[in-house]
């Protein structure tokens, strides 16, 4: 039996999450949106026409929705300061939630969700779509290979010049909360470890056409004594990166490098004699299982198996909010100018 989705939030990140499903049969075949919410009706109305949902309930009380559409799932792809009235109104209505990130917009809220979820026996994860793409799969596979020894660090650059408009102009710790969080969830996915502290300096700089903290540079500190480092900026014309950052794992035995893109290279210590000893090439396999690496579509693959089977998703909201407590210590040791430790 299919199941009947509600989707709250029809702005511009909403068509990614209905292509995907529209694009992916087994999606398709899985799942029909039976409801549009948003707080402007004509913005639901022109996504439904846009996406041939003509029978889709519309309308601003996601309450009255879910029980028009006769909803089994919610979509929560509203901004951030909404969120934890729609996961929780969702969760209490009796659906199962997958959520945008940042999953809340304190740790509080997101204990408080997780507290929820398993209160009322529904399934809530988030879609941390950037840990399933190829090159974030293939990193973790090569991690787990061993092929350059235990990992010891990971590094990333992320220079970018979005100019958005609209809500995120105007955030608070905009790169951190809003972006960042990826990388960090992407990083803490690599490499297989928990994140204890953080040292942060965020900044707003020069030029910056965002209100607040459109740059930050952190260094975290995971169990076994892996280091990670960010460096980023959401206000860098210029020479860019990827939006998936460029990244550099550092292991005991050799490195590994990323573009964020195509290209990928690795390397061990040669056998030459001297100061250098050169290097060996190391190939880098592709990852392991293809199903895994198209984003959205993997997520919310994921995300109707566990409805399926109660197995927990790998995004799963209780497992998801170590990368929001990253997010948040990063912004209080940016704040207060203090090593935090991460406790979730």
């Amino acid at each position: 039996m299919k199941l009947n989705a509600v989707l709250c939030g029809c702005g511009a990140m909403s068509k990614g999450w209905l292509r995907a499903i529209k694009e992916t049969p087994a999606l398709a075949e899985a799942i029909e949106v039976t409801g549009l919410v948003d707080v402007n009706p004509a913005a639901a109305e022109a996504l439904a026409a846009e996406f041939g949902l003509s029978g889709a309930a519309i309308g601003t009380n996601l309450s009255a929705v879910i029980a028009k559409a006769k909803a089994d799932i919610v979509f929560d792809v509203v901004i951030p300061a909404a969120r934890f009235n729609v996961v929780s109104t969702a969760l209490k209505a009796g659906c199962h939630v997958l959520s945008e990130k940042p999953m809340a917009t304190s740790l509080t809220e997101g204990a408080a969700l997780i507290d929820l979820a398993a209160e009322t026996g529904k399934i809530h994860a988030i879609i941390q779509n950037r840990r399933f793409i190829s090159g974030v799969r293939r990193m973790r596979r090569f991690v787990e290979m061993g092929a350059i020894g235990d990992l010891t660090g990971i590094h990333c650059d992320f220079f970018l010049a979005p100019h958005f408009g609209g809500f995120r102009e105007d955030m608070d710790n905009v790169l951190l909360l809003d972006m960042a969080i990826h990388t960090f969830d992407a990083a803490r996915y690599v490499a297989g470890k928990k994140p204890l502290a953080v040292y942060c300096i965020e900044r707003n700089p020069k030029g910056s056409w965002y209100r607040h903290g459109a740059s930050a540079n952190a260094t975290f500190e995971f169990s076994d004594d892996v280091v990670f480092t960010y460096r980023g900026s959401w206000c860098a014309e210029g020479e860019r990166t990827s939006w998936e950052s460029q990244w550099r794992l550092v292991g005991s035995k050799g490195m590994l490098t990323w573009d964020g893109d195509s290209t990928f290279g690795a390397a061990v210590a040669g056998e030459e004699t001297g100061l250098l000893r050169g290097l060996a090439p190391v190939n880098v396999p592709g990852p392991e299982r293809d199903e895994e690496t198209h984003g959205h579509a993997s997520v919310i693959a994921g995300f109707v198996d566990a409805i399926r089977t109660g197995k927990p998703p790998e995004t799963v909201s209780s497992d998801n909010i170590r990368s929001l407590a990253m997010v948040f210590g990063a912004i209080e040791s940016a704040r207060s100018g203090k090593r935090i430790e991460i406790s979730a």
